[in-house]
């Protein structure tokens, strides 16, 4: 008898793990959910995934306002796998739950937007790493990387932004 209530526990804390993933993401600003919808059709094409990965958490985020109706934007979040195979149409967390045996994915996404919509020049910047194999040299490249593109227009570095979304 002493088991069902465990049970019954541990049911209730993975679904509210799940939840607040598809919450948090719900929460974001529609101009970094683009970003992320990036990153994530960029480690979902891969040939070697075979399940399908979704936004799990943004660790840190910040934007510039260039003028003109140019934003740059700066997003730090993890993907994580899913129990969905790689292609599924329409994934989400409440129809794919995460796994919890698999490191999730640590990617960094920087990309211009004009009126709202992700531009191609500069190329938006997305990298994306097993988290175990993140370094402190990664980290830096990615954030180089990433002031490099809006300083090429003449406006300050996104990390010296203060975002305020």
């Amino acid at each position: 008898m002493a088991v069902l209530p465990r049970v019954l526990f541990f049911i209730a804390v993975v679904i509210l793990h799940f939840s607040e993933a598809q919450n948090e993401f719900g929460k974001l600003p529609e101009s970094y959910r683009k970003g992320v919808k990036l990153a994530e059709e960029q480690v979902n094409s891969h040939n070697g995934v075979q399940n399908h990965f979704l936004f799990f958490k943004s660790l840190e985020h910040s934007s510039i306002e260039a003028g003109f109706n140019v934003n740059y934007f700066y997003h730090h979040i993890h993907l994580k796998a899913t129990k969905c195979s790689r292609g599924t149409e329409n994934a989400d967390s409440k129809k794919c739950a995460f796994r919890n045996d698999r490191p999730v994915i640590d990617c960094t996404v920087c990309y211009k937007m004009f009126d709202g919509e992700i531009q191609m020049e500069p190329k938006p910047y997305i990298h994306c790493v097993h988290k175990p194999a993140l370094s402190k040299e990664m980290e830096l490249a990615r954030i180089k990387h990433c002031n490099s593109m809006s300083v090429s227009s003449g406006s300050m570095t996104l990390l010296a932004s203060v975002g305020s979304d």
